[in-house]
């Protein structure tokens, strides 16, 4: 269950691609501001603005104008790029940007968010390069300026979600999210935790991300938001997992059990009780002595899933439980579970798995030295594979090995 917990995993294939996008968040603003390139510093003077503006800004009357034109250009530039024309679709995108400027940061971070989408969508990785190099002059700007607008980082954030550059948006919300803290909103704090926290999965930065979703899990605690809380655990175990943090999961999903058996929702508890023993495994190979909690819940995992008529969920932690027990030499015992693990299969009418569980105990049988009773459990497992017309020929070679040893 918990490893299918990557709803984020659609947007990391994409985000990941884009080798390009590093070379922007690589370059620092300082030598961008140093050697500007591209169209978007070009200092060209405009029909559409005149050449006194430096000397006298634009007046409320000018710049509505100018606004009107340059959602013109945009319409123009969007009609270029469906006729086909992508070259001079952007342009003509490039010199509305270059003069969105004149009517406030927003709205030219709004500008560059949408046109930069535009440019991702369409492959542009130059056009992409150009607008997050743009974007990160005006970001430092901000910094310096020590900017509280709040509608602008919010806008600086989602225009490097549009670009595709997840660590420089996690830095512009991080901004914000000390805003909206700073105002007691708590509605906005929440939006902007849980938007930090997936990107933060989506570039694989897993230390992070538990602690931005332990906050959001300390937001649904303190509030008694049930549904969230049991989501937020979720998210943990999946982050402790592809984190390599087997105790931390283990903590997570003692607590994800204890929930689901206070809510009487025990269909959930064969899977967690199975990821929990793998847990157990890995903490294990440091202190042995946990091993035996790893035993305990595949037990407890197959019971409840066996009670429950969740019988391929029984055998998947019997099989587990039996590779344990072969692994600590435990031959006995992993013969009982092969038996416990027969009438599983049996009951899922699961043909493959017998004819497997059949094999194993063969293999355990001859661990034990008892040829006679490994002979009869490979006679089983030819028998299901002549049915299946599948490993016919193993079985046989099995077969007669062991009938010539015993002549």
């Amino acid at each position: 269950m918990l490893r299918r917990l990557s709803f984020i995993v659609t947007t990391i294939i994409f985000w990941h691609l884009c080798s390009f996008v590093t070379l922007a968040e690589s370059k620092k603003p300082e030598q961008m501001d140093k050697f500007p390139s591209g169209p978007l510093e070009t200092t060209t003077p405009d029909p559409l603005v005149r050449g006194s503006v430096k000397k006298q800004p634009l007046t409320p009357e000018e710049l509505q104008k100018l606004e009107t034109a340059l959602d013109k250009l945009n319409q123009e530039a969007t009609t270029t790029l469906q006729a086909g024309d992508k070259v001079t679709a952007f342009d003509i995108w490039n010199r509305e940007l270059r003069l969105r400027r004149f009517l406030g940061s927003l709205a030219e971070v709004q500008a560059l968010s949408r046109v930069g989408a535009i440019a991702w969508n369409e492959n542009e990785r130059q056009e992409v390069k150009y607008i997050t190099e743009r974007l990160q002059v005006i970001e430092k700007q901000m910094l310096t300026q020590k900017s509280t607008d709040v509608e602008l980082w919010r806008s600086l954030g989602e225009a490097y979600q549009n670009l595709r550059v997840p660590k420089l948006a996690v830095g512009a919300y991080q901004q914000l999210l000390t805003l909206v803290k700073m105002q007691n909103n708590t509605t906005a704090e929440l939006e902007t935790l849980k938007t930090i926290g997936e990107l933060q999965l989506s570039w694989f930065d897993y230390s992070q991300a538990a602690t931005t979703y332990q906050e959001l899990l300390n937001f649904a605690t303190s509030n008694g938001d049930r549904p969230n809380k049991v989501n937020y655990l979720q998210q943990l175990a999946y982050i402790y997992d592809k984190g390599k943090q087997p105790q931390q999961a283990i903590n997570v999903l003692n607590k994800l059990a204890a929930i689901y058996t206070r809510d009487k929702n025990l269909t959930r508890i064969p899977a967690l009780k199975i990821a929990i023993a793998e847990n157990y495994q890995s903490v294990a190979r440091e202190n042995p002595n946990l091993r035996q909690e790893a035993f305990n819940n595949y037990q407890e995992a197959y019971i409840t899933a066996w009670q429950l008529q969740q019988y391929v969920t029984a055998s998947e932690a019997l099989q587990k439980l039996i590779k344990l027990y072969r692994s600590q030499n435990q031959i006995n015992e992993a013969l009982q579970a092969s038996q416990i693990l027969l009438e599983t299969e049996t009951l899922a009418t699961n043909f493959y798995g017998l004819m497997q569980a059949y094999d194993q105990m063969g293999q355990l049988y001859l661990e034990k030295k008892e040829d006679a009773k490994a002979l009869a459990a490979f006679q089983k497992g030819l028998e299901i594979a002549r049915q299946l017309k599948h490993q016919e020929t193993y079985f046989v070679q099995k077969i007669e090995t062991l009938s010539k040893s015993n002549l």
